[in-house]
């Protein structure tokens, strides 16, 4: 009971594996997502200061390294899935929500039941920090599916990942979204140009679309 068994169940997000029931080459976890996503994040906040954008680091750092704490309890979907309907999507949003604070009336000591409510919410909304946890969460999407296709992985569900994570952020209007698709996209895409799948079309089509 208490906090101890929070501390403890971080373990089971090493074990969750992302997009799974696919062929992969390298797998990823939703620890280990999370950790990338945290990475992002900080330089995409370093972006938006460097534009005159206040940015509120504390609420940064919650949303971004909790913002898949509830796959404890339902696993990885994968994004196809997740998004098929708005009403799927918030149905499963709505069975997370409640499994986590089913564990925080469990488990949480009463003085500490208000934290982690905010820190285990759903992040993604307007707000800046918002929006950059949707931005961040977005790019490591990017990058694994990046890793698989630049190996020749065939898997279509890689290049649906690749695909629709670039149409979302390019809908964003941050400043480190337009840094990300002028000064590292096309890093990426020219890492990529060796690749039996052809990464640069892939990205001008979503780009365009």
């Amino acid at each position: 009971m208490g906090i101890h068994t929070y501390f403890q169940s971080l373990t089971d997000l090493e074990r969750i594996i992302r997009c799974p029931g696919k062929f992969k080459f390298q797998e990823h976890s939703v620890s280990a997502h999370s950790w990338k996503v945290v990475q992002y994040a900080k330089t995409l906040a370093d972006i938006e200061e460097s534009n005159g954008v206040v940015v509120n680091w504390k609420k940064l750092y919650e949303i971004t390294s909790s913002h898949d704490y509830g796959e404890i309890f339902i696993g990885d979907i994968k994004t196809p899935v997740k998004h098929y309907s708005l009403e799927l999507r918030a149905m499963l949003q709505q069975v997370e929500e409640g499994m986590v604070e089913h564990f925080i009336e469990d488990h949480i000591p009463e003085d500490f039941k208000h934290i982690f409510r905010r820190q285990l919410r759903e992040g993604k909304d307007d707000t800046v920090e918002g929006q950059i946890l949707e931005v961040a969460d977005k790019m490591d999407q990017i990058y694994e599916a990046f890793a698989e296709l630049q190996r020749g992985n065939t898997e279509k569900e890689f290049i649906v990942m690749y695909r629709t994570a670039l149409i979302k952020i390019k809908e964003i209007k941050l400043h480190c979204v337009a840094y990300f698709l002028e000064n590292i996209l096309p890093d990426l895409v020219s890492e990529g140009s060796r690749s039996p799948i052809d990464i640069a079309k892939i990205t001008n089509e979503a780009l365009a679309s």
